[in-house]
This record gives structure tokens, C-alpha cells and sequence, in this order.
């Protein structure tokens, strides 16, 4: 027995409207018309059938990631001196600790930045 088209209303109760251009209802046609079904059943396969990608857009401030690479790049600086002085048989100091204790100091203080700049610590300070 053939559905009705009152008995498909009953199936889809709810009406939403949607504006269009002229160009888009005439693809909305098209594309119908190639499935052999009406705009609203095309509509609900794509609604229910299409994936919809998120696109997301990351904008950061160019001044801030300098200074970042900057400070990055003294630290990296400060630890090949301290490893060059270790392997060229260099001894153990108080002062040479301190230095490695500051450096791992500030390495931890930039990344705690960075994430907090990028809105990924949500306030738990285990992501630090």
C-alpha cells in the first residue's frame, strides 16, 4: 500500500522554515531531482546522513610567540653550555646546580604560559 502524503506529515510533524537565495533553492532542486525525492526528504538526508566538519580557527598574537621562541631559545642556550661544561669534564658546583634548577625552573613557568594562553589548563593545575 502506498504512503500518503497526509500520513508522511504524520510522520514528520515538525515544520521548520529556512530562507534560501535563488541560487540555493535551485541546487536544493537539483540535487532532489537527481535522488528522485522531495526538497524536504533531501533535506532529512542530509541532516541525518551528512557529516558536517568544525572548522576551528587558532589566532595568536605573532609578538607574544616571539618572545616565547626567544626565552625558548636562551634556555636552550643556557643547557648546552651547562652539558658542554659537564663533558669536557667540568666539576659539580652549587652554582652549576642552581643554574640547571633555574633553567628546568623556567622551562616549566614558559610552559605553563603557553598552555595558559592557549586555553588548555581549565584551571587544573595537574596539567601544568
Amino acid at each position: 500500500m502506498k504512503t500518503s502524503k497526509k500520513q508522511l506529515e504524520l510522520l514528520h510533524p515538525h515544520f521548520v522554515a529556512v530562507r534560501l537565495s535563488d541560487i540555493e533553492i535551485e541546487l536544493l532542486d537539483q540535487n532532489a531531482s537527481i535522488l528522485g525525492v522531495s526538497r524536504s526528504e533531501y533535506l532529512r538526508k542530509l541532516l541525518i546522513e551528512k557529516e558536517i566538519c568544525n572548522r576551528i580557527e587558532i589566532v595568536a598574537d605573532i609578538k607574544i610567540l616571539r618572545k616565547l621562541v626567544s626565552e625558548y631559545g636562551k634556555i636552550g642556550s643556557n643547557l648546552n653550555q651547562i652539558a658542554r661544561y659537564f663533558n669536557s669534564g667540568g666539576d659539580r658546583s652549587r652554582a652549576v646546580e642552581e643554574e640547571i634548577h633555574q633553567c628546568i625552573s623556567d622551562l616549566f613557568l614558559l610552559r605553563k604560559k603557553v598552555l595558559k594562553m592557549a586555553g588548555e589548563t581549565n584551571g587544573n593545575p595537574e596539567t601544568y
